[in-house]
């Protein structure tokens, strides 16, 4: 995944929509986010937050994109740490 320039929402997208036929909701991937373990759970939030540090392009887009990885991170970070308060 070294040459993927594709940013965390887009691999998402990509997975889900071979899989279901449609590509995912922010909010889908949060959810989703809920059944990994704690490692992964971990490792994920740590490689979005590398990536969200990356420069942002002062294109629309790019803005955006940047704008929904933000909120897509506090909604994984807040699932994350209502599962570490429940010890799982």
């Amino acid at each position: 995944m070294g040459d993927d320039d594709r940013d965390f929402i887009e691999r998402a997208e990509s997975v889900t929509g071979k899989l279901y036929g449609e590509p995912a909701s922010i909010d889908q991937i949060a959810d989703n986010f809920a059944l990994y373990g704690l490692k992964k759970r971990t490792a994920t939030l740590e490689d979005l937050d590398t990536e969200m540090r990356g420069e942002i392009g002062s294109g629309s887009h790019s803005l955006r994109r940047h704008a929904q990885l933000m909120a897509l991170r506090q909604k994984m970070g807040g699932v994350h740490k209502a599962l570490r308060k429940a010890k799982r």
